[in-house]
């Protein structure tokens, strides 16, 4: 589904998600051309998800090296319009499942998350921010992890309750919290 669609159809489920969706909606109407790709040094596109076990006691992690935190998976859209393409591609790359299946596939939470400078292969990024689709996925705790050495060096299986232990950016623990209350209530509601 194209992301303008997507956002449109989108409900907010708090004020915060509603005055985020307005500001990606703005930036979507000012950068019509480059809000899908990295080109645009202000906002652009991104897509996450938070990743669970068949029981929803577990979500699947990554140590991110930038961030130094364990966080969730997630990447730029480069040019991609479909933004649960984007998040079951880049939770596949980052963390080596292969088998993923949406919870569902009704866009999970809208967030404008500040990204501040940083370098990245050998390149200063300066500070902008990410325009975030959020989607909730189910992975067999079975499967081989692998890390992707040039952005994570961890990747696990963390429990739910150890969250805040675990996640060293207080302004994720939020979102996260909130993604695995919906997330949850699917899995809860399919028992």
């Amino acid at each position: 589904m194209d992301y303008r669609e997507e956002l449109e159809r989108y409900r907010p489920k708090n004020e915060q998600e509603a005055a985020d969706k307005e500001a990606i909606e703005i930036y979507i109407r000012i950068f019509p051309d480059t809000i899908l790709t990295r080109e645009n040094i202000f906002a652009h596109m991104t897509a996450s998800s938070m990743i669970f076990n068949e029981t929803g006691d577990k979500v699947l992690m990554a140590y991110h090296n930038i961030y130094r935190s364990w966080s969730w998976t997630g990447g730029h859209a480069d040019g991609e319009q479909d933004m649960l393409a984007v998040a079951l591609r880049e939770a596949r790359e980052e963390t080596g499942i292969q088998t993923l299946a949406p919870l569902s596939r009704e866009l999970a939470a809208v967030d404008v998350l500040p990204v501040w400078g940083h370098v990245k292969r050998g390149r200063y990024v300066s500070a902008h921010q990410h325009l975030n689709f959020s989607y909730l996925l189910l992975a067999p705790e079975t499967e081989k992890l692998h890390v992707k050495e040039d952005e994570n060096s961890q990747v696990g299986w963390i429990p739910v309750e150890r969250l805040r232990d675990m996640v060293s950016e207080p302004d994720m623990v939020p979102v996260y919290e909130k993604l695995i209350r919906a997330g949850q209530a699917i899995i809860g509601g399919r028992v």
